[in-house]
């Protein structure tokens, strides 16, 4: 399984929880969106955007979603979500999404996230502050060209 995902920056196991599955007997299809958040969250961990927001009052704010769901889920199985940036401009970026089944071995959805950063003291998008754009193109080991 090591090799799973390997496009993503960031991935990590997620159980399949009983309590997700919906009367027709599979994963509600708004547990998908939880799973894309799960991953994005632990992306922002790992550039530190919560102490950055809470230093400097800019931070990421969701400005929309979407999900192509290619396969059901259901309870027992463990997903592997991933992530990473697929592109970015001035004042936001996007992130793509695959939630793979373990038990299947396949990707069970993919989808795409768009990410503003924004600033929360004065209620308005801003520019990627560029120490923040750097943290992200290290992550996603991406030259800079500088």
């Amino acid at each position: 399984m090591e090799d799973v995902l390997t496009a993503c920056t960031v991935t990590m196991n997620i159980p399949v929880a009983w309590g997700e599955m919906d009367a027709m007997g599979h994963v509600n299809n708004i547990i998908y969106f939880r799973y894309f958040e799960t991953v994005r969250i632990e992306y922002f961990n790992r550039l530190n955007m919560m102490g950055y927001q809470n230093q400097w009052g800019i931070g990421p704010i969701l400005a929309s979603t979407e999900c192509r769901f290619k396969m059901p889920l259901q309870y027992p199985d463990t997903v592997i979500a991933g992530t990473k940036i697929l592109s970015m401009e001035e004042d936001k970026f996007v992130m793509g999404y695959e939630v793979f089944s373990t038990k299947h071995k396949r990707i069970a959805a993919d989808g795409e996230g768009v990410v503003v950063t924004y600033d929360y003291r004065n209620n308005k998008k801003v520019p990627i502050p560029d120490d923040l754009r750097v943290k992200i193109m290290e992550l996603e080991k991406i030259k800079t060209g500088r």
